[in-house]
C-alpha cells in the first residue's frame, strides 16, 4: 500500500501536505505510511481512498493498473498531426491514453524540407533523442546538427524548428515536459 499511495498522491498532483489535510492527518504520520512504517486504520484508508479519487481496493491491490505502467510497442504508436505528403513532418503519439501526465512523448519525423519553415514554441521544457537518421534543430540564433544517439533538452520557450538532412526523416523521440502548474491535459504545438 505505501508505494501505492504515493504514486497516486503524485498522480494527483498532490503534495504530502496537501494530502495530509485533506485526510485529517499529520504530514509526518503520511510519510510513515507512504514509506511502509505504518499501517492505516480502515478509516484513514477510507479518507485517503476519498482524497485519492479511487475505490478504497485499489490503495491495497497488488496488481499493476494500466495507468500507473503503459506500455505502448512500436505498431501501436498513435499517428498525431502531420501531412500526407514526403515533404510534411509525421508525428506518432506514445501513451496518449494515459491521464494526467506531466510529460508529453512521441515520436517525430521530421521532413526533408528548406529552412524557411516557421518556427514553434510552447510553455516547458523539451527532450529530442536522434533514434535514427540526421537532422538539425533550429534556433533564431543557432543550428544543432544531430546524428543517431544525440540528444538536445532545452526550454521550449525558445522558438525552434526540425528538419531531416539525410535522404530519409529522421526518427526522434521528443519528450515535451507538461508544466502542472499551468491548464490540466493541454497539448502543446508540435515542433
Amino acid at each position: 500500500m505505501s508505494s501505492r499511495v504515493r504514486v497516486l498522491r503524485k498522480q494527483n498532483r498532490l503534495s504530502l501536505e496537501a494530502l495530509a489535510a485533506r485526510v485529517g492527518v499529520t504530514k509526518s504520520y503520511l510519510s510513515k505510511v507512504e514509506r511502509g512504517l505504518s499501517d492505516p486504520s480502515i478509516s484513514t484508508a477510507l479518507k485517503l481512498a476519498h482524497a485519492l479519487n479511487v475505490d478504497v481496493g485499489r490503495l491495497f491491490s497488488d496488481e499493476v493498473e494500466p495507468e500507473l505502467v503503459t506500455v505502448v510497442r512500436a505498431g501501436e504508436r498513435t499517428p498525431m498531426a502531420g501531412g500526407a505528403g514526403p515533404g510534411s513532418s509525421r508525428y506518432e503519439g506514445i501513451a496518449t491514453g494515459l491521464p494526467g501526465k506531466q510529460m508529453v512523448p512521441f515520436m517525430m519525423h521530421p521532413p526533408l524540407r528548406p529552412a524557411d519553415a516557421p518556427f514553434k514554441s510552447h510553455a516547458g521544457e523539451e527532450f529530442l533523442f536522434v533514434h535514427e537518421g540526421t537532422a538539425e534543430l533550429e534556433f533564431p540564433e543557432r543550428t544543432v546538427a544531430l546524428a543517431p544517439g544525440d540528444s538536445v533538452y532545452f526550454n521550449a520557450a525558445l522558438p525552434h524548428r526540425c528538419r531531416s538532412t539525410g535522404e530519409a526523416p529522421a526518427a526522434i523521440l521528443v519528450v515535451i515536459h507538461d508544466d502542472p502548474a499551468g491548464p490540466g491535459d493541454r497539448v502543446p504545438t508540435l515542433p
